[in-house]
């Protein structure tokens, strides 16, 4: 199975969760019509996309969390691709767009919505570490900046370029 965007997401006023949306077109900060509800925290060249796997929301679910495409707040929700394989500093081409993977996204108590436990369950020491080994890492999705903005739909496919 190739990897390919399942959903594109926004969120007009900020926050969660995001809606989904037929194609996005991304810049240096983002998706056009996506606000970012605490720019303190979030956003930014370095944050400009939140990307999370469907599998990890899967894994999430299967433990009794609630979610779906866009509830953890993500812009592009993948499938196909294994978090695990996920690195720091890989590119990847989406629609158009490419992206660079800055940092795993640390999970704030927003998410609490879903469940007091959801932080611990998705990120742990390991993770905050950077190691890649902890059975946790990528749950809580991946931020990217855009070194090439683009136009990212549903179904476009994902392809790691460096």
């Amino acid at each position: 199975m190739s990897a390919s965007v399942y959903q594109v997401n926004v969120s007009p006023r900020g926050g969660i969760p995001k809606l989904p949306i037929e194609k996005g077109v991304v810049g240096r900060l983002g998706l056009e019509g996506d606000a970012v509800a605490h720019p303190k925290f979030h956003g930014g060249p370095r944050q400009a996309l939140l990307l999370v796997c469907l599998e990890a929301l899967e894994e999430l679910k299967a433990q009794g969390y609630s979610l779906f495409p866009g509830a953890l707040g993500e812009n592009v929700t993948m499938v196909g691709i294994d978090r695990t394989s996920v690195r720091l500093g890989q590119r990847y081409r989406i629609g158009t767009a490419l992206v660079e993977v800055t940092k795993v996204r640390v999970p704030c108590r927003t998410l609490d919505v879903y469940g007091t436990t959801i932080q611990k369950q998705m990120y742990d020491p390991k993770v905050k570490a950077g190691d890649f080994t902890s059975p946790r890492w990528g749950l809580s999705g991946f931020y990217v900046s855009v070194p090439e903005p683009g136009e990212i739909r549903s179904g476009d496919i994902i392809t790691l370029v460096g």
